[in-house]
């Protein structure tokens, strides 16, 4: 998750496709993580559910521009 935090946070600085296409292939690794730790029992269910709502949110909050 960490990665994915830093990544979005170097995308809203300095913004490019490449970065972007990077983001995309963290997001889908970081959910394959939390899905199988719910899955094996180490995460709870609402605990990986409560992760992947953040990580959605950091990628939505860098999509939409900021409204004033």
């Amino acid at each position: 998750m960490k990665k994915f935090f830093t990544a979005v946070e170097e995308q809203s600085a300095s913004p490019s496709p490449e970065k972007a296409q990077e983001i995309q292939t963290l997001m889908n690794q970081a959910y394959s993580k939390i899905d199988k730790s719910v899955k094996r029992g180490v995460l709870h269910r609402n605990t990986g559910s409560r992760r992947k709502a953040r990580l959605a949110q950091a990628l939505k909050k860098l999509e939409t521009p900021a409204v004033s």
